[in-house]
């Protein structure tokens, strides 16, 4: 495909929709105003509510509400603001889908569930949420017999999975950059990014210094690739900055990731009485599970489920394990590191004290990065001068400010313990393990006293 001229452009809207208004189903967001909804997606909605309705229950921060008590909007919310950063005139219904099932796969807290908990209990079994969003959607359009034509379900399909190492082949040549658009394995600019940055950092009442909007009326196709102005270079390196800090500052929490881990330990515990695990299999049932999971641990009065009403109660009751301290990875060590393992830092305990043991220990290995590990996101951007030009070409950092970071990666490994009167061994296991491997305490100080002899 050639460059467009400015009559053929493709209108990227946030605010505008090629639906007409009388004859769709209007609903506001708290982010982009009314979406107004056409037939096929009504339909999934509503004739198809068996499938979407599990985003109603499963919260699109995992248990970050537990920390900011904000943070309750739903999977459900932010499919719909994916489906309202459309464009005009190209494949609207197919993209429009694609933004509203793109994580309807997704189990309960969110990537929790995948990342964390199907890990502990599959034995190296591959799952992705976005495999389960194609079984699901299949489900959806044959239990509820939605009227969508063949080639548009598959190419729904394909825009779904257009990221991931498995993705099928396009079933067209044609129109490559629409593939771009929901989730975006070229470059890592997509609506599913320019959603969630804003909506999360709203609801954890953080300020948002990326305004998506500019990128929207500042971007058009080159050579079947989606290009941008070049003045937008600081707006796209926000874009990837906003979702770093995010991940920093929320997702990866110390104290939202304490409760992660005892909540990963409760579903673990609980999966061979309650099967968690064997939904995925199963789209009928699979629909089902929603972060609810826990009110079932809890009113269920078997005595095979003792460990994980435990643990859901010292959740309620703010017992979390308790975080210890923490180091960055030195950057000369990061191309050969490997994930630190509780085992790890018992070994690195010195003789004569509190003897700790592997199952007194939880490590969590943090990884941040601008979406490409230790690679610049930006090296895969092409720009453009002007709307008269039709030339694309790449900008490197280092023409546009010198203040931009050089390094694209962060790793953290951080330490908790299990139980509190152990926090004072396992910190002083953990200052070992950092002279042993990197030759000096990386960490940024001590832990606390106060936190070291509380039991």
């Amino acid at each position: 495909m050639g460059a467009c001229s400015n009559e053929d452009l493709p209108s990227f809207s946030y605010a505008a929709s090629m639906v007409d208004p009388r004859s769709s189903k209007p609903i506001h967001d708290n982010v982009h105003g009314n979406i107004y909804l056409d037939r096929v997606t009504t339909s999934i909605i509503a004739e198809g509510v068996v499938g979407v309705a599990e985003s109603d229950f499963t919260n699109i921060s995992g248990v970050t509400y537990m920390v900011y008590p904000g943070a309750v909007h739903s999977r459900f919310e932010h499919s719909l603001g994916g489906l309202e950063l459309d464009i005009d005139r190209f494949d609207i219904e197919t993209v429009k889908l694609a933004g509203l099932l793109h994580d309807v796969g997704h189990g309960p807290f969110s990537h929790l569930f995948e990342r964390e908990f199907l890990p502990q209990v599959l034995n190296g079994y591959k799952w992705s949420h976005e495999e389960m969003s194609l079984k699901m959607i299949d489900h959806i359009v044959d239990v509820h017999n939605i009227d969508i034509k063949p080639e548009s379900l598959k190419k729904v399909k394909e825009m779904i999975v257009a990221s991931s190492e498995n993705a099928p082949s396009k079933s067209s040549n044609e129109k490559r950059f629409l593939y771009d658009i929901v989730s975006n394995g070229r470059n890592g600019i997509d609506v599913d990014k320019f959603d969630y940055i804003v909506r999360d950092s709203r609801a954890c009442g953080l300020g948002c210094h990326f305004q998506f909007q500019r990128l929207l009326e500042n971007m058009r196709v080159i050579d079947d690739e989606i290009c941008y102005r070049a003045k937008e270079h600081l707006t796209i390196h926000k874009l990837f900055a906003s979702r770093a800090d995010l991940h920093r500052t929320v997702y990866t929490h110390s104290k939202v990731k304490a409760i992660d881990l005892m909540l990963v330990d409760a579903l673990t515990k609980a999966n061979d009485y309650l099967e968690i695990a064997s939904s995925i299999q199963d789209p009928a049932a699979y629909w089902k599970l929603d972060d609810t999971i826990i009110k079932t641990i809890e009113i269920d009065p078997s005595e095979k489920l003792k460990e994980s009403r435990d643990l859901i109660l010292r959740i309620r009751r703010r017992d979390l394990y308790q975080y210890c301290n923490e180091c960055a990875v030195p950057k000369d060590k990061l191309e050969h590191f490997k994930n630190v393992t509780p085992q790890d830092i018992i070994c690195s305990q010195k003789t004569g004290g509190v003897m700790l043991k592997e199952e007194d220990v939880i490590v969590s290995n943090v990884k941040i990065d601008l979406t490409r590990g230790r690679n610049n996101p930006i090296d895969r951007v092409n720009f453009f001068k002007d709307y008269e030009s039709n030339d694309k070409f790449p900008i490197q950092d280092e023409h546009i400010s010198h203040l931009l970071p050089t390094y694209y990666q962060d790793m953290i490994v951080r330490v908790y313990s299990k139980r509190a009167e152990l926090v004072e061994a396992v910190c002083e296991a953990f200052e070992n393990f950092q002279l042993r491997t990197y030759g000096m305490k990386t960490q940024v100080h001590a832990t606390p006293e106060k936190k070291k002899h509380r039991r």
